[in-house]
C-alpha cells in the first residue's frame, strides 16, 4: 500500500516519539521493517535531526594517553604482560584457570560440569 508523504512523516514521527517500535509500525501499517525505518529517517530529516553515519568498526579507537595503564612499564615488562594475557585467554577458552605458583599450582575448572 502506498502512503502519502504526510502519512510517511506521521509513521516516522510515531516511531521517533516512541509510540511504537519500528517492528510494530511495520506490522501495524503492513509495510516492510526497512520501509518503516526509512520513514523514520525521512521524519528525522524533515525536522533536521542529525542522522549518525556508519563508522568503520575496524578502525582503532584513539587512546587517551593520560589514562594509559601500561605507560610506566618497559618494553620487556609489556611483552611479559602480553604473554600472560594470551595464556590466560587460552586457558579460559579451554575452561580452566590456574591458582597458585610453582609446585603449589592448581588447575581449577571454570565450569563444574565435565567438559568431555
Amino acid at each position: 500500500m502506498k502512503y502519502t508523504k504526510e502519512e510517511r512523516l506521521l509513521i516516522g514521527r510515531r516511531i521517533y516519539e516512541g509510540e511504537m517500535t519500528t517492528a510494530e509500525a511495520a506490522e501495524h501499517y503492513n509495510i516492510n521493517f526497512y520501509t518503516a525505518r526509512d520513514y523514520l529517517r525521512t521524519y528525522k530529516a524533515s525536522i533536521k535531526v542529525s542522522i549518525p553515519q556508519k563508522t568503520n568498526s575496524n578502525k582503532p579507537k584513539p587512546v587517551n594517553k593520560s589514562h594509559a595503564l601500561y605507560e610506566h612499564m618497559s618494553k620487556d615488562e609489556l611483552i611479559d604482560e602480553l604473554i600472560k594475557a594470551k595464556i590466560a585467554e587460552a586457558r579460559a577458552k579451554k575452561g580452566y584457570m590456574v591458582k597458585g605458583v610453582g609446585a603449589n599450582q592448581q588447575f581449577v575448572p571454570i565450569n563444574k560440569e565435565n567438559l568431555k
